[in-house]
């Protein structure tokens, strides 16, 4: 039996059909919600029936540094003012040595919101990026 070693990432590889966006530090809500619908059934006071409708995944919020690799961020986004098109989007997770940890597999990627960096002298720290993205689920891998 092969010893198992807890997933430690250091760095999320993104792309997103023929665009790589390159690394990014930091991924926040890749999840699922199963929508549950309550049901009163007349004369059982019991319980109430959960019934399970539809999916609901959550935005994908990915951050990081500026630097090189914010220009393909800047070329995705341009591509989406003249006509918005859903995207086929892959997450690697990775160590520091570039072993992959965990892929996830995106389908419909559509960008939701992008935020630059908040530059004063009165700061100096680091210049970050955030990129929020939706999603319509996950491919198998």
């Amino acid at each position: 039996m092969a010893d198992f070693e807890p997933a430690v990432t250091v760095f999320f590889e993104v792309k997103i059909d023929e665009y790589g966006l390159g690394r990014f530090d930091s991924c926040e809500g890749l999840g699922v919600e199963v929508v549950m619908e309550q049901r009163e059934e007349g004369g059982n006071n019991g319980f109430i029936w959960q019934l399970p409708t539809r999916l609901k995944y959550t935005n994908i919020k990915l951050s990081r540094a500026i630097g090189p690799d914010t220009a393909k961020v800047a070329t995705w986004l341009s591509e989406m003012t003249t006509q918005i098109s859903r995207k086929t989007g892959t997450i690697i997770a990775m160590t520091s040595d570039r072993k992959p940890v965990a892929t996830w597999n995106l389908r419909e990627i559509v960008p939701v919101r992008w935020t630059g960096p908040n530059l004063g002298v009165d700061s100096p720290k680091a210049a970050m990026e955030t990129i929020e993205i939706a999603h319509h689920g996950f491919l198998p891998s």
